[in-house]
């Protein structure tokens, strides 16, 4: 298959790409920076060179073309501003799903945040409430979509290191519960989570919710 990565050089991206390169498939990773195209590369895939918070449908539509799956796994960063969340966690989804749909790219998933209906909890801390209200709005782009086969995956707080093959998948529902949780869940093991995704056109239309957990996660992910 051929998977284009929306923020391909993110820590999940990197990870997501060295899985499905390694088991032959084609990756292209769009990112902003042209001096993360050799990180990209070593990872195994190819990448572009494309900002996504001034990029046109057009443009992303065209590195596009010809893939199988969309993945959107970009993100705003710790330190941005309330615009560039709103710019990157919310309009950048909304463009690239614009773009999967003029290029004929059915498959979507996107990697959104276990904690997207904490969005208004006055206790989360501002920086964080805006970030979530970001997610929360793309969100909502997402379940209006009926013309792409999307899959939204809600991680819970993203931790380094090795991941262990293993995860705790719950089903999500549109409304995300408004109680925050902070269980960790490696990168690595969101990313083999996602290669599942990928590979099973039946999780189209369904919202995953995934922690550390014991089960191994091609059965995990029967939820």
């Amino acid at each position: 298959m051929k998977i284009v990565i929306a923020g391909g050089h993110g820590k999940i991206a990197l990870r997501l790409t060295r899985q499905l390169a390694g088991r032959g498939d084609s990756v292209l990773g769009i990112v902003r920076n042209p001096r993360h195209v050799a990180d990209v590369e070593r990872a195994g895939g190819e990448a572009v060179v494309l900002d996504l918070e001034h990029a046109t449908v057009d443009e992303v539509a065209a590195t596009l073309a010809g893939a199988d799956v969309a993945v959107f796994s970009a993100g705003s960063g710790n330190a941005a501003t309330a615009a560039r969340r709103d710019r990157m966690d919310r309009a950048a989804v909304v463009l690239v799903m614009d773009a999967a749909e003029q290029a004929g790219v059915r498959r979507f998933l996107h990697v959104s945040s276990i904690n997207v209906g904490c969005a208004d909890d006055p206790g989360i801390g501002e920086g964080y409430a805006v970030y979530l209200q970001a997610k929360r709005a793309a969100e909502q782009h997402i379940f209006d979509r009926d013309k792409l086969d999307w899959t939204v995956l809600r991680p819970g707080v993203l931790a380094d290191g090795d991941g262990d093959g293993t995860a705790e998948l719950t089903a999500g529902n549109p409304i995300a519960p408004k109680r925050a949780r902070f269980d960790q869940v490696a990168r690595e093991d969101v990313a083999a989570v996602l290669v599942e995704l990928i590979d099973r056109p039946g999780t189209a239309g369904r919202i995953y919710v995934v922690v550390g957990g014991d089960t191994p996660i091609e059965k995990a992910i029967d939820v």
